[in-house]
């Protein structure tokens, strides 16, 4: 039986969310449609008119917030929590002296120097703010310098902070109510650039950092659109950390440069226990200012894919196809009209007759088909410049397909340019913007062949093919757990 959401947290329906019927709703992530029963439309009408107060609405809350339907707003704090800080750090005393001050509410900071090579600086800064230091004689990577601050940690929650992250006043007290509910393990801010530099590369970061996750608050699960969080800044329930650890160490040894924070969210998801993502909330993040910096770290952050598809089988697709969508794409891109208008028409008729056997409407089923094309269109271009982009590039030179190379190859990052344009007018161009999603991408394509080769598997390679289009709810979201 599913644990239901505590009484007086509220929920707020997530922007997908679109009601269809009386008792329908389509929505979620993944995209699913719900139906609720005459007990659970009157549990709906209580959620509607203000916080949990019965049985019934607790449980239908936990429905809709696990399936992305909605997410939950928690009471206000009671008390202050009982949060110990355990910022990681290798050098860069600047960015720790930064960070330190910005922690600087009175709260517990133990500063684990993970091997610096300058360790007096370290020491330095950490005394001046009355922090707690230990030191690591040898550099183990941050996962290993977070587990050597856990063995000092003995408060409720910790929070991790990464040395070159500043986080707002009052960011923790305002991510710890969600742990009024007890599933919830960890709560994640939104972690955006700092102050961007004036070249290139910095302003591409500024505007694609792939830290930043969105503005939509989320439950973070594997396959779902907030899939993973980082733990550059994470406020986490110490008793859910110590459930999840191997041997004595919460965060995994064999990911020692990255993928670590990857792999411990999962474990937790794996375990049941909820994880939050909370964008109200802002962290700033020192981002690369070269691209040789920035397109080291986008093959560090490739190279992870393997080791994580091997712990966490089915949680790392590169490209999730739907058969009739992924065949109008390819027949448009043939140049075969009548193709790609049957293979259209055929999703379409599919939908209709999965949605009439419900019982449901079928208005807007052409705009959501065509937006299925579209999306499988630009999933299709990602996938195939992060793996393909020299054979791309030469059917784009000299091949009998250039317009069809030319459209996977610049057409996905030309849309998300138009995309953020529109709430970003001091975006780059979109020639660099471009150029840069391009190298960006085959920086971390490289990285991800290159974890497979080192680790022998073929997996992070692989599209997966899901041949259900669109999930309906068979158990009519009701008051059951």
């Amino acid at each position: 039986m599913t644990t239901p959401l505590p009484t007086g947290f509220r929920i707020e329906l997530d922007a997908s969310a679109k009601q269809l019927t009386a008792d329908s709703w389509f929505g979620g992530s993944p995209a699913r449609v719900i139906r609720l029963t005459g007990a659970g439309l009157a549990a709906w009408d209580e959620l509607a008119a203000g916080p949990v107060t019965s049985p019934a609405a607790a449980a239908l809350a936990r429905r809709l917030t696990d399936a992305g339907f909605a997410y939950p707003l928690p009471p206000a704090l009671r008390e202050a929590p009982d949060v110990t800080v355990v910022v990681p750090v290798r050098d860069r005393p600047v960015a720790l002296a930064r960070c330190l001050t910005a922690l600087g509410d009175g709260r517990p900071v133990v500063v684990v120097d993970d091997g610096s090579r300058d360790p007096g600086a370290i020491a330095e800064v950490t005394g001046r703010f009355g922090a707690r230091l230990v030191v690591r004689e040898t550099n183990g990577g941050p996962g290993a310098a977070r587990d050597t601050g856990l063995a000092h940690v003995h408060s409720e929650l910790v929070a991790f902070v990464d040395s070159d992250c500043v986080p707002p006043a009052g960011w923790i007290d305002a991510l710890a109510p969600h742990f009024a509910d007890p599933l919830v393990a960890a709560v994640a801010p939104r972690v955006v650039p700092g102050e961007p530099g004036r070249g290139w590369a910095s302003r591409f970061t500024a505007t694609a950092c792939p830290l930043d996750l969105g503005d939509q608050p989320a439950t973070v699960a594997p396959g779902s659109r907030v899939a993973y969080v980082p733990t550059a800044a994470l406020l986490v329930r110490r008793t859910a950390l110590d459930g999840v650890a191997r041997g004595g160490r919460v965060f995994d040894p064999g990911l020692r440069i990255t993928g670590e924070d990857v792999d411990l969210v999962w474990r937790l998801h794996e375990a049941g226990l909820r994880v939050r993502y909370e964008p109200s909330v802002q962290v700033r993040h020192d981002e690369p200012e070269t691209w040789r910096a920035l397109l080291k770290r986008r093959y560090r952050y490739g190279t992870s894919a393997a080791p994580l598809a091997l712990r966490h089988p089915g949680s790392v697709p590169p490209l999730v196809l739907f058969p009739w969508p992924t065949l109008t794409v390819a027949a448009a891109l043939a140049r075969r009209p009548v193709l790609a208008a049957a293979a259209y028409g055929a999703s379409v008729l599919g939908i209709v007759a999965t949605l009439r056997r419900a019982g449901l409407p079928t208005a807007g089923v052409f705009r959501a088909m065509a937006d299925g094309a579209y999306q499988t269109w630009r999933g299709i271009g990602r996938y195939g410049a992060q793996f393909a982009a020299p054979l791309l590039a030469v059917e784009l030179l000299v091949g009998r397909h250039r317009a069809a190379a030319a459209a996977l190859l610049f057409g996905p990052p030309l849309a998300e340019w138009a995309g953020r344009r529109r709430h970003d007018d001091s975006m780059l161009d979109p020639v660099r913007f471009v150029l840069g999603r391009l190298a960006d991408d085959v920086a971390y394509g490289s990285g991800v062949v290159a974890g497979c080769v080192s680790h022998r598997t073929s997996i992070p390679l692989r599209p997966k093919v899901n041949s259900r289009l669109l999930r309906i709810d068979a158990t009519r979201a009701g008051t059951r757990g």
